[in-house]
This record gives C-alpha cells, structure tokens and sequence, in this order.
C-alpha cells in the first residue's frame, strides 16, 4: 500500500537531490499569470453536488506546485465546502489574468464528508521533492463555526505522479483532545528513510513519524519555546529549509513568541531532540512564516501586515539585517498564506487572500479573493 520500501525510498531521495541541484531562477507554466481561484469556479460531477456547495465559505489557504498544476488546500472552516483539496491547471496562453477550475484531488470520493475513508478537512500539506503530496487532515470541520469530529487526525500521502493514495498515517495514539494540529512538512535522512514533522501547538510538541517503520512519537519542545506567546489559541508555525550544508533544519516559531527556534532534523529523526532546539535570532514583530524556496531562502511576513520578506538561512541568525523585502502590498487587503517551491528549481509560487474579510465574514457574493502567482522577486 505505502510504497515506501528503503530501496525506493533511497531511489526517491537521489531523484530530490537531482530536483534540488538546479538554482535557475525560471518561471514556471504560465510564468506571468495571476490566476484567481473563486469557490464559484468548480468542476462538478452532477448539478445534485453543486446543490450542497456554498461558494462564499471556499477560500483557498496553501498552495503546492508540480509542473503544470498547482494543488491547492480549501479546509473546511464552515459548513458547504465540497472538498478540501484541488488541483488547478497552470498557465493561460499568454493572459495575464486566468480563472481556473478547482477540480477536486484526486477525485470526488476523496473528500466525501462522514466516510471515514475520505479525507475530512486538510488543513495543511507539503509536496515533498520526490513528488508525494503529504496533507494533514485534523479529522474536524466547520472549524469557525460548530466544529464537528469526523474522523481521527491522519496524514494521506498521495503520488501526484499517478494521483493515487499511496499511504495513510493515523495520528490519534500521538495526539490528545487538546490537541491543535496546523503545519506539516515532509523529510528524508541520509539512507532514504521518509519521516514527517507535524506541529502541534497545544502540546509545544512536533509529531514524528517514521514512514517506512510505520511508527511515530512526540518530540516535545522545550518550555522556552512557548515561554514568551500570548495565549492558548496561539499558532505554532514550522517550515523545512535545506541549507548548503546539507543538514535539513526546520524552523519553528508561535505567532506571538519574540524568538525563532531551530531543530537539526537528525535530531528529530533519532529522538534526540531536547538539548538540540537553538534559537537563531529574535523577531521584530509577530511573524507568520509562509514557506520556503525548497533550499536555503524562507519567507515571511509580519501579523496583519502583507509585505512579503526572505531569510536566506545560509546567512545565519535570524534578524532585520538579514531580511529582505521581496514583495510590497499593494494596499487591497491582500495577505500572503503560502509561498511554496517553483517545480524543479523554478520561481516560487504565492498565494494571497482576503482572509481577514473571510474571517469576518464579508467577502460578499462573489466569495473570498484568493490569488496565485509566481513570487518574481524584487529585493530592496
């Protein structure tokens, strides 16, 4: 069922450092193009589906990127949203405007909500080099209303080559009803060993699960990292960066703690974490991290506030000497909730939104604004 036996597993991992050998800054498909994903543009089976979809409660919040798609995380923060995550067709023949279909992934059954089988609400993923899309599935929806447990907390794995499930994880031994699951990320060790890294922010912890050992455990955090954050509901957010040095380390952070932390993720993958969280600089403000170029550069933006910057880890610590602003707002109440990895070296990809409005439940009859674009950097 996983496909992840160690041979293939090391197989995928040559093939990831083949991915991320190449440092051309080039544009994807449809390099110049905006495309705007609207919960009224969707690819329906039969109008008896269409019947239960409420437009306005679809809002696109994380974007991964393979070729010439883009798959895209629409949770189920209220009732009405068909599907949690979809696959858009990149590239507009030259426009530079395009509206793509949501076409749910990888298929209608997928997402059916009540079947224990199907995905319940992805509040995260992470397309990892080899080409498995990881998604997080909190098993709870309606989120921002009454939320309703569907199911378990899992992790579906899925080949975006063949679009098939090839494994799920179940995540409730290692998770407690107090638990908030938000961020995931998806590693390989030197000898191809598949582990992946979800946050927990309830708990101060990060899940580890060993993919081809089909077995996890919690690394608990040290009570330094969330010493310093405001309040229970706090987000921890983590993102996976690989330094020139070849040592994966991933990053993490709440929203509202003034330090950002850092884990080797050997450490990670043998237990070993205490003693080895670091902290790589104080931040100036709030900070939501947005993702990273699949290398070295993480990007982020502050609380409220929608200019996009970069940190080139390679650089060292983490302050406002080392920032640089790559993308200015334009003042139209846009925020940024992803930039993810350009497929094959290329231009990182941005996601924005009127999530506040969504939020606040005023994006009007045309639903929420949500905008994907290549991030064509221009540091200042």
């Amino acid at each position: 069922m996983s496909g992840f036996t160690a041979a293939a597993a090391v197989a995928l991992t040559v093939a990831a450092v083949v991915v991320y050998a190449g440092v051309a800054r080039r544009a994807d498909s449809g390099a110049d193009a905006v495309h705007i994903l609207n919960g009224r543009n969707v690819e329906w089976p039969c109008a008896a589906a269409e019947n239960v979809h409420v437009a306005g409660n679809v809002i696109g919040t994380r974007a991964q990127v393979w070729g010439d798609r883009a798959f895209v995380l629409t949770p189920r923060f209220r009732p009405g949203v068909p599907f949690t995550v979809s696959a858009v067709r990149l590239g507009c023949g030259g426009a530079d405007r395009c509206w793509p279909a949501l076409v749910p992934y990888p298929r209608w059954s997928t997402h059916v909500e009540g079947d224990p089988d199907a995905v319940q609400n992805a509040v995260d993923m992470h397309l990892d080099p080899t080409g498995v899309l990881w998604l997080l599935d909190s098993g709870l929806v309606n989120t921002m209303e009454r939320p309703v447990r569907r199911a378990r907390p899992r992790i579906f794995a899925v080949d975006v080559k063949t679009d098939e499930v090839v494994k799920r994880i179940d995540l409730s031994g290692l998770a407690c009803p107090a638990s908030r699951l938000g961020y995931i990320a998806a590693d390989y060790g030197d000898d191809g060993r598949a582990f992946v890294y979800v946050s927990d922010a309830a708990t101060r912890a990060v899940i580890v699960w060993d993919v081809a050992a089909d077995c996890g455990y919690r690394a608990v955090l040290p009570e330094a990292v969330a010493r310093d954050r405001t309040g229970p509901g706090d987000a921890m957010y983590v993102a996976l960066a690989r330094p020139s040095t070849g040592k994966n380390v991933l990053y993490l952070t709440y929203l509202t703690s003034d330090r950002m932390y850092a884990i080797d993720t050997r450490h990670l993958r043998r237990e070993r974490q205490r003693g080895n969280v670091t902290v790589v600089g104080r931040k100036p403000d709030n900070v939501v991290l947005l993702g990273t170029d699949g290398r070295t550069t993480l990007y982020f933006r502050y609380g409220g506030r929608g200019d996009v910057y970069a940190w080139d880890t390679d650089r060292g610590g983490f302050g406002p000497d080392r920032f640089a602003l790559v993308r200015k707002s334009d003042g139209r109440g846009r925020l940024a909730t992803q930039v993810a990895p350009g497929h094959r070296g290329g231009v990182p990809w941005l996601l924005e939104s009127n999530f506040p409005d969504y939020v606040s439940g005023t994006v009007g009859c045309l639903g929420a604004d949500v905008r994907l674009q290549p991030l064509v950097e221009q540091r200042r």
